[in-house]
């Protein structure tokens, strides 16, 4: 019995399903024809309101459209002035930041280790480079 009326008491938001039963349920039969009237009314109203409102956004972003072509600004201006901020916005994040150290470290320690890397071959070229020539040579002063 509890438990029922805990499922009464719900206070969880609806789920999609429980949402499907609102909506599919006929509340028209509870309603009386007076009710009826000034709910359909209302809706009358309400969908007026909505298409004054396009209307007048309509209208309004036409307007914006003008001032922003008398101003000289497109499209293209404006993406890149929103790309320039996003960019910078992005840069002084701290994740950003905290990001850019690490990695220009870990870029300073990869070049000094690419950097010793190639003075050891060209240290071992130059040694064989020594011993491919000091072999030869031996041979030819012998001959001599």
């Amino acid at each position: 019995m509890e438990a029922q009326a805990q499922g009464l008491l719900e206070t969880e938001p609806l789920q999609g399903r429980d949402e499907d039963a609102v909506t599919s349920a006929d509340f028209s039969s509870m309603l009386s024809e007076e009710e009826k009237e000034e709910l359909k009314a209302e809706l009358v109203q309400l969908e007026d309101e909505i298409t004054t409102l396009r209307q007048v956004l309509s209208a309004k972003e036409r307007h914006l459209v003008e001032i922003k072509q008398k101003l000289g600004m497109n499209l293209m201006n404006e993406l890149k002035q929103n790309f320039s901020k996003s960019w910078h916005d992005m840069q002084t994040t701290t994740a950003y930041k905290k990001t850019h150290e690490t990695l220009s470290h870990a870029g300073q320690k990869a070049t000094a280790a690419f950097s010793n890397v190639g003075t050891a071959i060209s240290k071992k070229f130059g040694d064989m480079s020594y011993s491919i020539r000091h072999s030869i040579s031996m041979p030819a002063m012998r001959r001599k």
